[in-house]
């Protein structure tokens, strides 16, 4: 086994691991605890809240279903072999997404603590619940194809659209729970005394009073993908969590200057979202290097593909987002070693961190 060590440099202390269980929602977590981490670093005298991931991801899914159902309409003259239809209809919701989703969704439909709504077996097993209402919008995707085929009125195509939206949310309320609109918190000091008064908060109160500045005014996203020309800005289509939100929009960037910022956040006490392809990973020590694991040998061949080649070729993506924690620097200030807060509960790894090699 690779040996490794545990000291680091710079860190940006964690108030407690997280666990997304069964689900995608990787990316929610890891946005959840850069936003807490932030009240902690504003607020240290105060605990910092954890947040409800069954709360947003009641509207993450109905937002992902609105979005396809008026994508389907927007599309409807198009063929069932055209791109667009295809994207819609082969994947109609997922509980996946980005840093992004949490910027829009929280702005329009707040956030909670998690003592006032906590996870719930849907929320933790995804599963069975994507599938039954991804085959629901894609039989309401061809419903309203039909519609549109048939040269149906505008508002006769949007009234029947809503009617689908409020089967939806049905199902999520049933699943997921029907979503909070008021409720009483207390915020409590470092050893878990109450602080001041308990409040009445709303879930748009609750999001303004604990994360204040709102989110699209502090953050920028960064991308190192060696497939296209550095320093110039990306967006991809429809890969957003809302219709009228923002897509996964990025400015590509070598990764040695993806580096230098992440040191300087850290520096500073400001831990990053972060995404990640997961091969050549120790899951059990929570450990990631390159050569972890020496397949060349054992096959008695070579996996010479770089970066840009797995990425074309679909070999590599950014598959898992983890909370950018700590890094650990030379006597030059270079990088040996980075440390990530993950979402699979304090059991796994080193007590729910993970070490990633400079190298890999």
């Amino acid at each position: 086994a690779t040996a490794f060590d545990s000291h680091f440099s710079n860190r940006v202390e964690s108030k407690a691991v997280t666990d997304q269980k069964s689900s995608g929602r990787c990316w929610m977590f890891s946005s959840m605890n850069v936003l807490r981490s932030r009240f902690a670093f504003e607020h240290n005298d105060t605990l910092a809240v954890e947040y409800s991931q069954d709360y947003l991801f009641f509207y993450d899914q109905l937002e992902k279903a609105n979005l396809f159902l008026q994508g389907t309409i927007t599309t409807a003259n198009k063929s069932m072999d055209d791109p667009d239809v295809k994207f819609f209809f082969k994947s109609p919701l997922s509980d996946g997404g980005t840093f992004c989703g949490i910027m829009d969704l929280a702005k329009k439909y707040g956030l909670v603590p998690q003592s006032v709504r906590p996870e719930t077996y849907q929320s933790e097993n995804t599963r069975l619940m994507a599938k039954i209402l991804a085959t629901k919008l894609r039989e309401y995707g061809l419903e309203l194809r039909s519609m549109v085929a048939a040269k149906k009125k505008e508002a006769a195509i949007n009234n029947r659209k809503t009617e689908m939206l409020a089967e939806v949310y049905r199902i999520l309320s049933m699943t997921l729970g029907e979503p909070i609109k008021e409720f009483t918190y207390a915020h409590r000091d470092k050893h878990g005394n109450i602080k001041g008064e308990e409040k009445t908060y709303t879930p748009l109160e609750f999001f303004k009073e604990t994360v204040n500045t709102p989110i699209e005014d502090t953050f920028i996203m960064l991308m190192n993908d060696p497939r296209h020309p550095y320093y110039k800005v990306y967006e991809v289509e429809y890969h957003r969590h809302t219709y009228d939100g923002h897509n996964w929009r990025y400015i590509n960037l070598p990764i040695e200057d993806i580096e230098s910022i992440a040191i300087t956040s850290l520096k500073n006490g400001h831990k990053m979202y972060s995404s990640y392809d997961l091969p050549q990973m120790d899951r059990n020590r929570g450990y990631m290097d390159l050569d972890l694991w020496d397949y060349s040998t054992l096959f008695g061949t070579q996996f010479p593909m770089n970066k840009a080649e797995r990425i074309s070729t679909f070999e590599s993506m950014s598959a898992h987002a983890m909370t950018l924690t700590a890094v650990d620097l030379d006597k030059n200030g270079k990088p040996t070693k980075w440390k990530v807060e993950n979402s699979w509960g304090e059991s796994s790894g080193q007590q729910g961190y993970a070490i990633m090699s400079e190298a890999w």
